[in-house]
């Protein structure tokens, strides 16, 4: 199965199922136990709005699941979610024991691959989400922003804008992730340090800042750091004069001594020099 062609077909086989699912037990949508599925351990989605699950869990109590979850069936005879998470978050909660779901003949090394683009073309993940499965995407099949593009019918562009938030840090993240900021709001953090974003970040959100005053604020914090002088390291100089004197001192007494850019070096061979050395340096 190519990369972006197999949801296509994925979500085809659903719509095409449930169209032809009333009065047809061959249609090939099942009802399944809620306690036999499993997460999808390569599910980029991580957060969840409570709230929404909860109007679409009462949607579900009135009208019933409109459209079925997708799953494969493992050899334990449990099964793995690939499509349909908030679906089933929301079935658990309106406490209803089985969901209707299409069970497809997926292999194990595609679950992610369906599970990232499924998210990407419906357009249900936050940014950060989002910009983590173009990473995953781009990494385990090895292609470009411009290839990808068009595998997820997404501007270069924007996927490349999207990956750059990844850049900041998981403070602003997480702000980011659950709609605090704007990511107009985070692009202009970008290329600030850590600190920095932390500060700005919190501004936005106790300040309610628009984009264009958090804009005004990031500039008047570089331009603060380009007025700042820089810190010179301070030099020190020494006068070798009297370290001079010593190596002559030891060398007239027929003692080796090796000089180095910032030490020497004494050898002895006798107790003889070391008695010397004692003396000189006054050592009992």
């Amino acid at each position: 199965m190519a990369l972006g062609r197999g949801l296509g077909e994925l979500l085809g086989e659903v719509e095409s199922a449930y169209e032809n699912s009333t009065g047809n037990v061959k249609s090939g949508i099942r009802k399944i136990n809620v306690s036999l599925i499993k997460a999808n351990p390569n599910q980029p989605r991580k957060i969840f709005d409570e709230e929404k699950l909860q109007e679409l869990s009462e949607s579900i109590k009135e009208h019933g699941l409109l459209q079925p979850i997708v799953v494969v069936e493992n050899d334990d005879g449990t099964f793995t979610l690939i499509a349909g998470e908030r679906r089933l978050r929301a079935h658990k909660l309106a406490e209803i024991e089985e969901i209707k779901a299409v069970i497809v003949d997926a292999e194990e090394l595609k679950l992610r691959e369906l599970a990232l683009i499924e998210n990407i073309q419906r357009d249900d993940l936050n940014v950060i989400e989002l910009a983590f499965c173009y990473a995953q995407l781009l990494n385990e099949h090895n292609i470009t922003h411009e290839e990808l593009s068009k595998k997820v019918f997404k501007s270069r562009t924007s996927i490349t804008n999207t990956l750059r938030l990844l850049q900041l840090n998981s403070y602003v993240q997480q702000f980011l992730a659950t709609d605090k900021i704007s990511a107009g709001h985070a692009k202009i953090m970008l290329g600030l340090d850590n600190d920095e974003q932390k500060m700005i970040c919190d501004s936005i959100i106790g300040q309610k800042l628009s984009v264009r005053e958090t804009e005004k604020l990031v500039k008047e914090i570089k331009e603060k750091k380009e007025d700042k002088p820089k810190k010179v390291k301070p030099t020190s100089e020494y006068n070798f004069s009297s370290l001079d004197n010593i190596v002559q001192k030891l060398q007239e007494n027929n003692l080796k001594v090796k000089t180095e850019k910032n030490y020497f070096k004494i050898e002895f061979n006798s107790q003889e020099d070391i008695d010397k050395i004692s003396s000189y340096f006054n050592i009992q």
